[in-house]
């Protein structure tokens, strides 16, 4: 019951605060006109005692007297005429304010509100923080603040910091963290990616010491693999990335949700993704769409902008083939994540358009080809109309 005459006693005192400048208009504009005469009346007793005093003649203050006693006429014929009018210009708004403005309010509350929630401060939501993250970072950073050298505090907590882009605090807990703990490979590979971050996705000399580290503890980490290959692409040896980059698709399970992303950066480097077959890495051969034997053998002996051609090649015609036959989900699966490959993202939202409109949302294909246009980033919105 206190609860809501104290949000009652809010509403008015809100009420009030915006209804008082409404009110005090219409006495604002009384109070200019009232002023006015006044002041034109001091002006008509003030000629008068320059016309005693011989300041002015007779027919300059005739003049003068003249002109003020118009003004003071206007000003003093406007009183009636302009007094009701801010009443009624403000009638709809006051109207608002006190009744429709805390019926939306209440509504709102209503709808989104747990008026049946018990008050929590805060030291009572640290020891039960649940799913708030902010709590959970206040928690932990309150704990640390008695016992600095708790180094498993600081590992829980730079994950924490890094995906709430706080990229400042999350390096400083991974270094706490390797400082207490020792290196290891995730916390190697997460100090690398907070620099990175900083450098706005540049794989700094100091980023890669710290990859290279990384692989020093675990070689086939293919987190390290893939951000060196990457600064090699940066760097401006293509060469050097592809062969990195395909030496990391040729130890990836096939299934593995990092492989789309590498392949699309074997493409980019004059590759051929994961033995010329960018469509699906270990895939059936026998199903249309996929190169043959003989093509993985001639795409080994072609140029990079060749092989690139003939990869296009292949693409093209699994399209043509589902265009005329659409009820093949695993061939849907394929074109999607080839246009991907190429970095032709038009085209893989298109087929990913026509493939839900043969395997529509609500079944399982559907649902899948959903799942695959978010791990490779294309754009969902009007794909199921």
């Amino acid at each position: 019951m206190l609860f809501w005459i104290l949000v009652a006693a809010l509403t008015a005192a809100l009420a009030v605060i915006l209804l008082y400048p409404l009110l005090r208009g219409a006495k604002a504009a009384d109070n200019i006109r009232a002023g006015e005469a006044a002041v034109y009346r001091d002006q008509l007793r003030e000629l008068d005692r320059d016309l005693d005093g011989g300041l002015i003649t007779p027919e300059e203050a005739d003049y003068a007297r003249a002109e003020i006693g118009r003004r003071l006429i206007a000003v003093s014929a406007e009183e009636p005429a302009e007094t009701p009018k801010p009443a009624r210009h403000h009638r709809f708004t006051e109207a608002f304010v006190l009744l429709v403005l805390p019926v939306l309010g209440l509504c709102l509350y209503l709808t989104t509100g747990r008026p049946d929630l018990p008050s929590q401060p805060l030291e009572a939501r640290l020891e039960n923080p649940g799913n708030d993250v902010a709590v959970l970072i206040t928690k932990a950073e309150r704990h640390l603040a008695e016992k600095p050298d708790d180094g498993k505090g600081w590992d829980v907590l730079a994950p924490i910091y890094f995906r709430t882009m706080r990229v400042s605090d999350a390096q400083v807990a991974y270094r706490n963290a390797i400082r207490l703990l020792g290196p290891s490979p995730v916390r190697l590979d997460g100090l690398a990616e907070t620099l990175m971050a900083v450098s706005d996705g540049v794989v700094t000399e100091e980023a890669r010491q710290v990859l290279e580290q990384s692989l020093t503890l675990q070689p086939d980490n293919p987190r390290a693999r893939f951000y060196i290959a990457l600064s090699m692409e940066q760097a401006g040896r293509p060469d050097e990335a592809r062969q990195a980059f395909e030496a990391l698709a040729k130890q990836s399970p096939s299934d593995a949700p990092w492989l789309p992303l590498v392949n699309q950066h074997i493409a980019m480097n004059g590759g051929a993704p994961a033995g010329a077959n960018p469509v699906a890495p270990g895939a059936n051969p026998a199903t249309p769409g996929n190169p043959t034997q003989e093509d993985v053998a001639a795409a080994e002996n072609m140029s990079a902008g060749d092989r690139q051609q003939m990869i296009r090649g292949m693409v093209e015609s699994l399209d043509a083939k589902l265009s005329e036959d659409p009820n093949n989900f695993e061939g849907w699966v394929r074109l999607v994540r080839s246009y991907a490959v190429l970095n032709d993202k038009d085209r893989a939202a298109g087929a990913l358009k026509r493939g839900l409109a043969a395997f529509p949302p609500p079944g399982e294909e559907g649902r899948q080809l959903l799942a695959l246009a978010r791990e490779l980033g294309i754009a969902t919105e009007g794909a199921t109309q």
